[in-house]
């Protein structure tokens, strides 16, 4: 954990991003570390929990962390939070929270109200469309003999 804080620090100093950092280790080993690169790679998607668990997953040649612990220095935003559960890692501890986030700017709340209204009463229309030929795409991977489920 004080990995992901100097990290955090450090990346706050430098000029390239916020205040967060994360880091996957698996025993000893750390296998991958990121920091908050959003503003800096104009990605709003380079969350420090993505960066590392990409690093993570790259060295492991796998994408998921099972037998792996994240180190984040502040707690998952819904994005993170959703990557998380998708990579299976065994444990997750942060150090700050999101109502420290929220202090200072970093204000999740909007997005998880927005999760739990139906699509039409989002402040981003969603419109459904062509759900009918959308459903080959499931129908291709339903009759795929080699899938890897995920």
């Amino acid at each position: 954990m004080r990995r992901a804080i100097a990290l955090a620090v450090e990346n706050v100093r430098s000029g390239r991003g916020g205040p967060f950092a994360a880091v996957v280790v698996r025993g000893d080993e750390v296998l991958g570390e990121g920091t908050n690169l959003v503003v800096f790679t104009n990605d709003p998607s380079a969350h420090a929990e993505v960066l590392a668990v990409r690093a993570a997953c790259s060295k492991l040649k796998h994408f998921q962390l099972s037998g792996c612990e994240i180190y984040t220095s502040c707690e998952p935003c819904p994005m993170c939070l959703g990557l998380i559960y998708w990579s299976r890692p065994d444990k997750v501890y942060y150090a700050t929270t999101a109502e420290d986030a929220a202090a200072i700017s970093f204000d999740d709340l909007r997005i998880y109200r927005e999760f739990q209204s139906p699509p039409v009463a989002r402040s981003i229309h969603m419109v459904q469309m062509l759900r009918d030929e959308g459903l080959a795409a499931f129908r291709a991977w339903q009759e795929k003999p080699d899938k890897i489920a995920y």
